[in-house]
């Protein structure tokens, strides 16, 4: 289920990028850049940061730990609960 990018005019004047999975919902928007090519640019960036980038759990008990469990994308409950079978508890805690 592949997703894709969107280039929205921004209301303050430039561009936004907005990130939607396969089925349309919104996952992230960007701030704003002052260019399209500005905005190409960093959807570059977005794509390398995921692909690579660590996770960092900022939340009220996450203490700037990072989490290393590879977790893919979930589609729906149902995938999830099959998915929790095979993962370990640890890992079940964070896709929760």
């Amino acid at each position: 289920m592949a997703g894709h990018f969107e280039l929205v005019d921004a209301p303050d004047g430039g561009y936004r990028v907005r990130m939607l999975d396969g089925s349309g919902s919104l996952m992230a928007i960007s701030v704003t850049f002052p260019t399209k090519r500005a905005a190409v640019a960093g959807i570059a960036m977005a794509r390398e940061i995921a692909g690579t980038g660590l996770i960092r759990d900022f939340s009220n008990n996450g203490a700037g730990t990072v989490i290393r469990d590879r977790i893919g994308p979930t589609s729906s409950p149902e995938d999830s609960a099959a998915r929790g079978k095979k993962l370990s508890g640890a890992a079940r805690a964070v896709v929760g």
